[in-house]
């Protein structure tokens, strides 16, 4: 028979395996979730390339929910005429208004029904022309509110509209919440750095404590300002795991070609966007045409992943008002569309845009299933650097 003290050491003995034992499988689970997000989240191809030297600026101001301001985009050159042709995709009802409809003013008379194929100007990026502003509007010296970007009248070349000035850098910060095989906690950066033609597009992520992360991701944008918005030059990604060293994967962009991760070549896309670029151009989009944020409308770019070239098309859901640390914000919710010939479990990005804070993605949600997803929410008010210029 035990003694009282030979008891309690095998009692504390068992304790201790089974604290071991939780502790291995936290971690076997954790490391799952690594791989998952590591083979998922983007995709991986061969090679590494060093990554270009980020841009700095300072955030020294806090941007502020404002309603939104109506502007002119830059006009494309006469060689590369901007025109936003609508495709039909399934029935439905005529159109209320369809006479003298040309190609630059067709946006504004736009049924839900219609994808918006936005064609480029040279060398990669998106052209849009102004809309047409109907005869019978006139600028109203009325404030906007915020959710007005989405109505049919809106027009973004009416006599009150501003000339397109590109915003200054931008820095938000998300809260990240998720779920694989249980809860996952992290937070994120997006910044959009831009000094003189040039810009970086910044969004680094961090999966566990901030003191000693499961994963971290940083991945960047780099590249130009066009006439019709961002012309990426490259997209590089570098993720990094505990013990390890960070894994990079680039992505290079002429006006003809498309390196991919692994080396191989694609023609390029006319408008091509990469992984971190895409949600600026859209609220580039979205800033110069607020009418294509229209409810039932759809917008079509082509994007560039690491190991694949494909056209996206993002849905325009609904309306939806968001509770937020900022207070609330009115948004619009974007889902791409599932096509036929993608993988099933291919990992898709829903985002949620506020034109209160120049049209900025407030909330992205990356899901795979129901039971597998990451949720960035911002989490505080974004700050932006000096205009170029000095304060206004």
């Amino acid at each position: 028979m035990r003694s009282p003290a030979a008891r309690r050491k095998l009692r504390l003995g068992s304790r201790r395996v089974r604290w071991a034992v939780l502790l291995v499988v936290v971690l076997l689970l954790h490391g799952t979730l690594v791989s998952w997000l590591d083979d998922q989240l983007v995709g991986w191809g061969a090679g590494a390339r060093p990554m270009p030297q980020r841009m700095e600026v300072a955030f020294v101001r806090t941007l502020e929910p404002a309603a939104p301001v109506a502007v002119t985009a830059p006009q494309p050159q006469p060689q590369a005429p901007a025109a936003v042709r609508p495709r039909r995709v399934r029935a439905a009802a005529p159109a209320a208004s369809a006479a003298s409809a040309s190609a630059a003013s067709a946006p504004a008379q736009l049924e839900p029904a219609a994808v918006l194929e936005v064609p480029p100007s040279p060398p990669l990026a998106t052209a849009v022309a102004p809309s047409a502003p109907a005869a019978q509007e006139t600028a109203s010296s009325e404030p906007l509110a915020p959710a007005v970007a989405a109505a049919p009248a809106a027009s973004s070349a009416s006599a009150a509209a501003l000339p397109f000035e590109w915003p200054p850098s931008t820095r938000l910060t998300y809260t990240l919440l998720g779920n694989y095989r249980g809860e996952v906690h992290g937070n994120a950066r997006v910044q959009w750095v831009r000094i003189g033609p040039r810009y970086q597009v910044h969004m680094d992520v961090s999966v566990g404590p901030s003191f000693a992360p499961l994963m971290s991701r940083n991945m960047t944008s780099d590249g130009e300002l066009g006439e019709a918005g961002l012309v990426p030059r490259r997209y590089d990604e570098a993720t990094k795991l505990p013990f390890q060293s960070a894994r990079r994967v680039a992505v290079l962009f002429t006006p003809q070609t498309v390196t991919l991760a692994n080396g191989s070549t694609r023609e390029a896309m006319a408008g091509v966007q990469d992984t971190a670029s895409q949600f600026v151009q859209m609220t580039w989009l979205f800033t110069t045409r607020p009418e294509l944020l229209r409810v039932g409308n759809s917008i079509s770019l082509p994007l560039a992943l690491p190991r694949r070239v494909d056209r996206w098309t993002y849905d325009v859901l609904a309306e939806q008002r968001l509770y937020t640390p900022v207070g609330e914000l009115d948004t619009f919710h974007l889902k791409p569309r599932r096509s036929e010939d993608r993988p099933r479990g291919e990992l898709s990005a829903e985002v949620w845009f506020a034109p209160s804070l120049q049209y900025l993605p407030v909330r992205i949600r990356i899901q795979q299933d129901a039971e597998t997803y990451v949720d960035l929410m911002m989490d505080a008010a974004p700050l932006q650097a000096a205009p170029e210029g000095g304060f206004r």
